[in-house]
């Protein structure tokens, strides 16, 4: 009984390396396409390798980079959420109901509003992992309904917080003197450090992983998936409600129209950093660094005056390139 028992597990010992190889190399080559694009732009224009536009660079993944950590947990179990951005919406919809118009406690509003976004979370993991509605669907539906609350609450027009005290600090603001670093960024590095202890050492990370790789064996060895399913939707809305703070501190303002595309930029970023779509491969670090990538993009193509509509182009060829990368890794073609 002995000897049955050890040869699995130094099988299982082995797989796990293998993964964690493959992995590393995955981010790897993240990180290298990022250098490279970075300092393709640097040559093409003295205006990009400049500190105040590296923190401009910085500044503006956070908000994907937020949308992106938090639908990390969701694709790595096999799993889609396209109601990230809408849901950011109205999240920064309903901190302005909290602060502006109830009048209530930063801490309180800011508290309210991102559990806010993690109750969308639970809406769409009990459609998903209780009613059996696909993801892509389910979330499909959380993004439409998403973007008409925001409508409605709002009465169509923006909340402002010239009144609230500290709010725009939160993201505009800096904890540390003469290097200039926007709180929002140290924000982003905060959350992203949680969320990569709680994906690598907790149980639902490993539970994460369990249901990408293979759901049904995951249930058979004795797991709830659908209680685990909902929790892992329900915390990537908590990001979701993060994000909507962010950035509404970072506007001074609730805007109910924004927020559409943000999905699909979240979701390249998380592919780009070399999560599966499949599931049951990706991490916080290769996500941040396609957050990076988006980002360098956008301001690179902006710094050169590239039209809108070539970045956009850009971009969509980038996440082909992803997405194709990532089929060859599972040796699908």
């Amino acid at each position: 009984m002995t000897v049955t028992k050890a040869a699995p597990r130094q099988g299982q010992w082995a797989s796990g390396a293998v993964n964690t190889l493959r992995g590393r190399l995955q981010q790897l080559l993240a990180f290298a396409s990022l250098i490279v694009i970075y300092t393709f732009f640097a040559i093409a224009s003295p205006y990009f390798f400049t500190y105040d536009n590296f923190m401009a660079i910085l500044y503006s993944t956070v908000v994907i980079g937020t949308l992106a950590v938090g639908t990390t947990f969701v694709i790595i179990s096999a799993g889609i959420d396209l109601s990230i951005g809408t849901g950011m919406a109205l999240c920064a919809v309903m901190s302005g109901v909290f602060l502006v118009n109830a009048g209530l406690p930063l801490t309180v509003g800011l508290t309210l509003t991102i559990l806010f976004g993690g109750l969308m979370g639970l809406v769409n993991g009990v459609n998903v992992a209780l009613l059996r509605i696909p993801p892509f669907i389910a979330t499909l539906a959380m993004m439409m309904a998403a973007e008409g609350l925001a409508l409605v609450v709002s009465d169509s027009t923006p909340i402002y917080f010239t009144d609230v005290a500290g709010y725009t600090a939160l993201s505009t603001g800096t904890l540390i003197p003469g290097l200039d670093i926007p709180n929002a960024v140290l924000i982003l590095v905060a959350v992203s450090v949680v969320a990569g202890l709680l994906l690598t050492k907790s149980v639902l990370g490993r539970y994460t992983y369990a249901i990408g790789s293979n759901e049904e064996a995951t249930a058979l060895s004795g797991i709830d998936v659908r209680r685990w399913k909902i929790m892992i939707y329900t915390f990537a809305g908590l990001f979701t409600g993060l994000a909507g703070v962010l950035i509404s501190a970072r506007l001074g303002s609730a805007q109910p129209a924004t927020g559409m595309g943000y999905e699909l930029q979240a979701i390249a970023a998380v592919v780009i950093g070399g999560t599966s779509l499949s599931g049951g491969k990706g991490s916080i670090l290769g996500t941040l660094i396609g957050a990076l990538t988006i980002s360098v993009l956008d301001n690179g193509l902006q710094i050169m005056s590239i039209a809108q509509e070539w970045q956009r182009v850009v971009l969509g060829c980038v996440i082909l390139l992803a997405v194709y990368t990532d089929r060859v890794r599972r040796k699908d073609l």
